[in-house]
Formats: structure tokens, sequence, C-alpha cells
């Protein structure tokens, strides 16, 4: 059968997945975003399902300061002995870390920290015996390992370097797997960027020494024009039938000089075995768009709501906060039908928690409409964001200058901003809505003459990641800067592709 990828488009980078059963479980990082590390469920690794978020609670959640691309990255997902085990690092606080849960769906442990350092930590169960491998450069750059007590995270053995990789830079996203009396050892390297690449080698000792495939790499778009760049950071899964399949992360640039502004995505393929051995991802290394290939019988889900009425008891999983959701003063009940957002005087260009609520960006071409009602006083401001980071961002609202309500676009890249503002707009209730292209945002707004007005647009290359850095991808926001508490009320938040 045929199948579209990427399988989970926006920002859902470094895929981990595995399979108990009949049923795959993948997790992506979140960077600073909260709730932290989605889960998903899936039957045929095409289709996949949201369950929730491994990390939920302030005390798995460490980064009140943290830039948006610091927090939590490159997870782990693994199943032993009836549980699931989460690992992955919080780079501002504490370090390596895993979570357990038997129910996929539902709370998870409190942190169990592993005193090894680096990043991109795994967990590979054998015999007994529980080994921890990430990337690190206490003795150089190169993927270390040792073994630990999994009740406790306590290290059984010292941290040794185990492979350096094939030659590339940056040796990181290590997994482990044992197949027909090997120990593979995969990982990226190259960086996550336009030379990615993943590559293996294997053992007859989890320790080494290892030996590099000849066909290395084995998944790349290094050097080439294919509409998917930068793939790489992958984790590979048995299915019921013996198949093999990887997931690993790619971007799909706009215009040229190539840049991208969704993120890294999640991506599927085949995995191949050679007659001696050696995996190969796709076909020799490459991978498209459209894939044709013998995966499990198709399970569909429902689709998510294009429109979010704010009916509901609870926020869907699509919705999330930066850094610390608990700061954020925001209720579904204060008003029947709508979402009521308190003004916070942190601001979107601030490394606190601002009263902003977003989702994902996940297709070049989508329009984002909501409706509003805001009375503001002198300075605060409310409305919708195009959100990277805290420097790069487009911000869209109604705000109050000079005795007056208008209309603002503002426009940070970096240190430069860019305002802009309407004439007077008569009262209260404000419908914003951001047309995304490839190659631009358009901001137009309408009141109660139900006429949409254009106010200016902003280039999409401008917050990507070639311009802005980073790791993430862009998120549509809600959002509302008030010192003096203003409560902005949202009616409804609607996107369409």
């Amino acid at each position: 059968m045929k199948y579209n990828n990427p399988i989970l488009p926006g920002f859902y980078p470094d895929p981990s997945i595995c399979r108990v059963g009949e049923d795959y479980y993948l997790v992506n990082s979140s960077f600073a975003y909260a709730p932290g590390i989605p889960i998903w469920h899936s039957k045929d690794l095409v289709h996949w399902n949201q369950l929730g978020y491994c990390l939920t609670r302030d005390s798995q959640l460490q980064f009140d300061k943290s830039v948006v691309s610091g927090g939590v990255w490159a997870p782990t997902i693994r199943h032993h002995n009836g549980r699931f085990y989460m690992v992955t690092t919080n780079q501002d606080s504490g370090g390596h870390f895993y979570v357990w849960t038997e129910d996929p769906a539902g709370e998870w442990s409190d942190p169990i920290y592993v005193d090894q350092e680096g990043i991109d930590p795994s967990l590979f169960f054998d015999e007994g015996k529980v080994y921890f491998t990430s990337t690190g450069n206490k003795d150089g750059m190169g993927i270390y390992q040792c073994e630990i007590d999994i009740e406790t995270g306590h290290k059984l053995s010292d941290s040794s370097l185990i492979w350096t990789g094939s030659g590339g830079k940056f040796p990181e996203g290590p997994h482990l797997y044992k197949v027909n009396g090997y120990y593979y050892l995969m990982c990226a390297e190259g960086g996550t960027e336009y030379g990615h690449m993943e590559t293996i080698a294997r053992s007859r000792s989890p320790y080494g020494p290892y030996e590099s495939s000849p066909r290395n790499p084995i998944l790349t778009h290094r050097s080439s024009d294919y509409p998917i760049q930068a793939t790489g950071h992958g984790d590979l899964v048995e299915a019921q039938d013996g198949s093999w399949w990887a997931v690993f992360l790619g971007t799909r640039p706009v215009g040229y000089p190539y840049r991208h502004h969704l993120g890294r995505e999640t991506f599927l393929a085949p995995v191949q075995w050679s007659e001696d051995g050696w995996p190969m991802i796709g076909d020799n290394g490459v991978v498209g768009l459209v894939m044709e290939a013998d995966t499990p019988a198709p399970v569909l889900w429902e689709d998510e709501p294009e429109t979010d009425d704010f009916n509901q008891s609870t926020l869907g999983m699509s919705w999330n906060f930066i850094r610390n959701a608990k700061k954020v003063d925001w209720s579904l009940q204060k008003r029947a039908g709508w979402l009521a957002l308190r003004g916070s005087n942190v601001r979107l260009s601030d490394k606190g928690t601002p009263a902003f609520i977003g989702r994902r960006q996940r297709h070049v071409d989508c329009e984002i409409t909501t409706k509003m009602e805001f009375n503001p006083s002198d300075g605060d401001e409310a409305g919708l964001v195009v959100f990277m980071d805290q420097q790069y961002h487009y911000a869209f609202g109604l705000t109050h200058v000079e005795g007056e309500n208008v209309i603002t676009l503002r426009r940070q890249v970096g240190s430069i901003r860019d305002v802009k503002y309407s004439s007077p707009f008569e009262g209260t209730v404000i419908e914003l809505k951001v047309q995304a292209l490839p190659e631009k945002y358009l901001f137009s707004y309408r009141g109660a003459d139900q006429i949409w007005h254009p106010l200016g647009e902003a280039e999409t290359h401008l917050i990507s990641t070639e311009v802005a850095g980073g790791f993430t991808g862009v998120f549509f926001g809600m959002y509302n800067y008030s010192a003096h508490g203003t409560t902005a009320y949202y009616d409804y938040f609607r996107y369409q592709k």
C-alpha cells in the first residue's frame, strides 16, 4: 500500500518507537513546551493517535527560565516486563532521567536520574541487565554506555566509550538492538542539519568492539535536492510479521536557499536486511513523501476537529504552554463556550511564562482564525502569535495606544522589531486571521462590519530555523500581555489546512 510522509507533520522531532504485541508507541522531543514529551499510539505505523504526555507535573518538568530550545529532548521509549520506560534529558535541570508507567495513557512516575554526562539517552534490556547508552564527550565525542539498576537509576558500572561513529561529526542519538546474536548500535551523525545521516555498527558484545557497516550511511539525503532533507535521528522497530521499520526526523524546506519553519518532523520507512546481516533504510538510504510498502492493515483514528469551540471541560491534547503551564491563568468555566486567558506581565520575548496557549503549525498552507473579546487598558495586548521562539515571532492583536483601541502587527526578528498599527478600532470584539503560505503569512481582521481588513504580512523564512536557530518549529498561539491582569476571551480557534 501507499502512505504519505511525514507521518507526524509539524514540530515532532527525535522520534523513538517500541512495539507491544500489535500496538506501537512513539514519543517525540518537546523542549521547553509543556506538557512534555507527547506519546502516540498506532496499530499500523502510519496513522497515529495521541494518548497524552509523559511529563505533566511540576515534579517532572523544571525549566521555568529555559530558552524555547532548552528543556527536554531526544526521548527513547521502551517496554519491559509490563512497564513502559521513557528516558530523556533535561538540559536545564538534572540531566538524564527516566519515568515509567504501566499505562502509557495515564500518569507516569516521578523522574529517576542517571549520573552519566551528555545527551540523547537510550535504554536496552538484555539477559537481566539494563544498558544505559548516550552521547558524551568525556574521553572524546562518541557513544558512552554503562549498566544501571532500573529501580533506582544507580550505575552498576563505569561509563565507557563504545563507539565514535563512522567518521561524521556529532555521533548522537544512539540505540542498541540485538538481532541474530549481534548487538547493533545505531546513531545519527553529521548534526541535525543538512548533512544529517544515520549510521550503524555491530558487535558480539554490547561493549564492542564495534564494526561499522560497509554500507554506511544507512539513511541520508545530504547533498541532494530531495523534498525531504536532514534525515536522521532514527529508531528501529520489528513489526509483528517480522518486517522492520524505521522512524526518523526530517525537514521539508521551502524555497532556495533551503529554509524550514515547521520544525523537524517524523517520517517512516521500511528497513531491508542484507544477506550478510546489515540493515538499510528506505530505498538505499533514500525516502520519499509518498512511499509504497507492506505496512500492517490500516487502522484509522478520528481526525482532530478543525475548530475548537472551547465547549469541553479541558483543553485538547494539541494545546501547549511555554515552560510552565501552572503559571498560566486560564479557564474554560469562567464564561461558558469561551477560553478565558488572564493577562500576564511576562512578554513573549521574556524567558518566563507568558500568557500563551498554542498549537503546532503542521502544514505550510493553512489558515488560523479566532474570535476574541478584549477591553485593553493602556499597554495591554492580546491576540494571535506566529511563534518560533522568544526572539523570532509575529504578534497580531488588539491593544490600547494614546486613548484608542488599535490593531497591532508586531514583527520581531532577533533584535529588530517592527510595529504596525491600524486605524482606531471600534468595539472590543474582533476576529483575527492568519493565512499561512509557503513563503509568507498574511494578517487580517474584522469587526462589526464583517469585512476582512488586511493589516500586513511577514516572511516565513525570517522565523525559520536557518535564521532563528534552535530546534523547534512554529506554533500558532493565543496570547495576552497585560500588567493589569486584563482577561481576553476567545470564542473559538479554527485551524484549516
